[in-house]
């Protein structure tokens, strides 16, 4: 318990910005794992209109810092490269 009102107030901040920081991680992990799913059952017009949107998603995680931009720059190039080898099949 927080002995002082400004502790009482940091307390509060925390506990909102965690659940902001909650709902983009996993907005984050389930646009991955969607594409991730599409290129895994092969299947390319999906995995490749999935690409934008999973990338516009990561980009959009660095903005709000819920990643850091070069854990972002390999999530998007390992991405990309999958589809990639996807689509060239």
């Amino acid at each position: 318990m927080p002995n002082h009102k400004s502790a009482e107030k940091r307390d509060r901040q925390n506990a909102k910005r965690n659940a902001i920081n909650t709902t983009n991680r996993t907005q984050l992990r389930g646009a991955i794992k969607k594409l991730r799913v599409a290129v895994a059952a092969g299947h390319k017009e999906e995995a490749q209109s999935l690409l934008s949107a999973t990338v516009s998603t990561i980009d959009k995680s660095v903005k709000k810092g819920v990643l850091h931009r070069n854990a972002a720059a390999r999530h998007k190039s390992r991405l990309s490269g999958h589809v990639k080898e996807l689509l060239a099949k």
